[in-house]
């Protein structure tokens, strides 16, 4: 029986969006970089700011914020729902981190993260 590791957000900057992430969800972090991974990314002529995957955790499932190749598709397959108690005061919080409000739904928000993805915030409960 398989069981849920990561859920994948591809991205065309995945730490930029990684940010965007851990500060949108409570209790998640980007993962530190180690000197081991520093050097790893080194000898691959990267830095922790041009990775092409990023790990975010917290006190649910990581997140993997992966690097896109190719065209985007018009709609992410996958996408997050946060719950809050004040949807609207959550959707504010995260319009000032970069999100954009996509459309109101029944008892949830919409919204796209910095680079289009779609997710809603949905009332608690």
């Amino acid at each position: 029986m398989g069981r849920l590791r990561d859920i994948v957000i591809d991205a065309d900057h995945p730490a930029a969006l990684a940010r965007f992430w851990a500060a949108a969800l409570d209790g998640y972090a980007i993962l530190p970089y180690d000197d081991t991974e520093i050097a790893r990314l080194a000898a691959l002529g990267l830095t922790p700011e041009s990775d092409t995957s990023v790990m975010i955790a917290g006190p649910g499932t990581r997140l993997c914020i992966h690097l896109r190749t190719g065209p985007r598709p018009t709609r992410n397959r996958v996408h997050l729902d946060i719950t809050a108690d004040d949807v609207e005061a959550e959707v504010a919080r995260l319009l000032a981190l970069g999100a954009t409000r996509v459309r109101d739904g029944g008892g949830y928000i919409v919204l796209n993260d910095p680079e289009g993805n779609n997710f809603c915030v949905c009332a608690a409960g």
